[in-house]
């Protein structure tokens, strides 16, 4: 897709590149009237280079494993396949072929590609304050949040560091929880 080249307000010519993204406004060259151009940079940088795709020449060159007429450049740090520029993808210092990478992205194993995230913590904290508010839902939520802590422990937190406090105060609140319901039936049976 082409983006639309800047016009000028009042005349709606195209206004020159070099009028673009300049301190102070300059006039139009059809009609003269002041304007300032402000586009963003890559509408006047050129495209980025197509990788150069050479076809194999049978010296021992290996072929592509999607294009096999196109030489290799590169291996995929996933699988092993054989890539030509086209197929490599780069994603940090790794070199993904496409299949692999749609298949970390959807077992989740690369993070770089992640996003959202369950906040475990979040929601174990929340199963052990939730009793706190209705005051019946003790014997649910206290083992719930307990468990919700320890399961969510090793589990890929925020994208933003945190610690483990939260699952700490859920598991306490949560033993807390149980140590008041336990007192409370056992006020009640013996009443």
């Amino acid at each position: 897709m082409i983006a639309a080249l800047p016009t000028c307000r009042h005349c709606k010519a195209v206004l020159p590149p070099v009028q673009y993204n300049m301190p102070t406004p300059l006039p139009c060259p059809q009609c003269g009237r002041a304007s300032r151009v402000l586009v963003f940079p890559a509408l006047v940088q050129p495209p980025p280079p197509v990788p150069r795709l050479t076809a194999v020449t049978g010296n021992g060159d290996a072929g592509c494993f999607y294009h096999p007429a196109k030489q290799a450049t590169m291996v995929c740090d996933g699988c092993g396949r054989f890539l030509c520029a086209l197929c490599d993808v780069e994603l940090g210092s790794e070199h993904l072929c496409p299949p692999c990478l749609e298949a970390g992205r959807r077992k989740r194993t690369l993070t770089r590609l992640e996003t959202r995230r369950v906040l475990y913590d979040n929601v174990a904290m929340a199963l052990a304050v939730l009793p706190i508010l209705t005051c019946f839902l003790f014997p649910i939520t206290s083992p719930a949040a307990i468990g919700m802590a320890i399961w969510g422990w090793r589990k890929p937190g925020s994208l933003l560091p945190r610690t483990k406090a939260r699952f700490v105060i859920a598991i306490i609140i949560g033993v807390l929880g149980i140590g008041a319901g336990i007192a409370y039936w056992t006020a009640i049976i013996r009443s």
